[in-house]
């Protein structure tokens, strides 16, 4: 005997998804990680992350389940960019599909993982057209992530625990698309006491060495408590 309440059986119901925008950064730049979908519609073809929500979860504990099986990664930063509901966004049913951006440190993820979606990592530059709308959740996840790398330091996400100054001037040229002034950088990125020097070089880019800083998190967190909100990017 069927128990189950009958209430709304007079509304259409549809499936819900989350897409995860996940972003990487390296030497090379700023990348994505896509893979080849494989399954239909659109087998083959070039796709962001994803998955369907289950029915004993909510929209984050989906995106965040969907970013532990691609990456094996959990606890990294990760936000909710907006909700896509165009009715014929997806050929094969009537989805709704809510996009997260994630940004975690390449070097950390767990390779078998990708491996298992046989996932890749691609320059945003050279970003290949991908299936449904998720070039549209690409660029509102882009438009996002340099918001909130104005004003807060989420770009740190995607570095390592220490990293040198160039590779912190290169995060943001790879996230704002632009070239900034070397000493103008160093200037304000010094000047807002948020950077601890480690005392140790990082020596692969040059014979003198780089030194290494980490982000004092607990110092801007003080910062911000106090009401300050320090700018980290202007052009």
């Amino acid at each position: 005997m069927n128990t189950q309440p009958t209430y709304y059986q007079e509304y259409s119901s549809f499936k819900v998804a989350v897409d995860c925008i996940i972003f990487g950064f390296d030497e090379e730049g700023l990348k994505l990680l896509l893979q080849k979908r494989k399954f239909e519609p659109c087998r083959g073809e070039w796709s962001l992350m994803g998955g369907f929500m289950n029915s004993e979860e909510n929209l984050d504990q989906a995106a965040e389940r969907v970013l532990k099986e691609c990456t094996g990664l959990e606890k990294v930063y990760m936000e909710q960019v907006m909700t896509f509901s165009e009715i014929s966004r997806d050929p094969g049913n009537r989805v709704v599909s809510v996009a997260y951006f994630a940004l975690i440190d390449i070097r950390h993820y767990v390779k078998e993982s990708t491996d298992k979606y046989q996932a890749v990592w691609i320059l945003l530059k050279d970003i290949p057209k991908l299936i449904f709308d998720h070039n549209e959740m690409v660029h509102k996840a882009l438009i996002r992530l340099r918001q909130r790398a104005t004003n807060c330091p989420v770009g740190f996400n995607l570095l390592s625990e220490t990293f040198t100054l160039p590779a912190l001037q290169q995060l943001y040229e790879a996230i704002f698309d632009c070239k900034i002034d070397k000493r103008n950088f160093r200037k304000k990125m010094t000047s807002m006491d948020l950077l601890i020097n480690t005392g140790k070089k990082e020596y692969s880019s040059s014979k003198k060495g780089a030194f290494l800083y980490c982000f004092d998190e607990k110092k801007y967190e003080e910062m911000t408590k106090k009401g300050y909100n320090p700018n980290f990017f202007s052009l």
